[in-house]
């Protein structure tokens, strides 16, 4: 984790409070790759149990290295396809820290599980976001592809059954590369870490 990438100057979760964990994966191929995530410690121990169940199963992750290697930057790692945690950052235009900014939020296999959302400008007009941008072929659910998370699949049952939420479940956007905490337990944290 490189200060001033993914640990960011303005950083407010201090380094002891997040975990490096390391963990076997296999690609749609069948090869087998030590993927590297950063977590927060809260739900390192239930992810590294995910991983493992995944890996067992032969479910395919493509890539998962630390965002480092892609200078923090999402749009380039998401279309890498590549799976990761931890990332500092704020919500746009808000000072409110995103969960992934805390490490409580998880995206698996990000270009074929693609983040939609229909925005409403001022003047009346709507603006498609799609991040990332690559990502716009695997909007469409009803087609099969690889890497692809679908409600009730393996990923998304180990994932569910922990507590986290599936973004592919929001109403408002979509975003089915997504794994996070409910926000009612990541506020308190974020809160806790604003008070210092």
């Amino acid at each position: 984790m490189q200060q001033g990438n993914t640990f960011k100057e303005n950083c407010i979760v201090p380094r002891e409070d997040l975990r490096y964990i390391q963990a076997l994966h296999k690609d749609k191929d069948g090869n087998v790759h030590l993927g590297e995530m950063v977590v927060h410690r809260l739900i390192a121990e239930d992810v590294l149990e995910i991983l493992e169940k995944l890996y067992d199963a032969a479910y395919p992750i493509e890539r998962m290295v630390l965002p480092d290697n892609y200078m923090a930057d999402d749009e380039i790692m998401m279309r890498d396809n590549n799976s990761s945690c931890f990332n500092f950052r704020f919500i746009s235009h808000t000072t409110t820290v995103s969960k992934h900014g805390l490490g409580m939020a998880v995206d698996i296999n990000t270009l074929y599980n693609p983040y939609h959302k229909t925005v409403k400008n001022a003047d009346g007009t709507q603006t498609e976001v799609i991040e990332p941008a690559t990502g716009k072929p695997y909007l469409d659910r009803t087609k099969r592809f690889d890497y692809k998370i679908e409600k009730d699949d393996l990923c998304y049952k180990l994932f569910t059954t922990k507590g986290f939420e599936w973004g592919g479940n929001w109403n408002d956007r979509k975003d089915y590369q997504h794994f996070e905490l409910p926000t009612k337990i990541t506020r308190v944290w974020s809160e806790k870490y604003q008070k210092k």
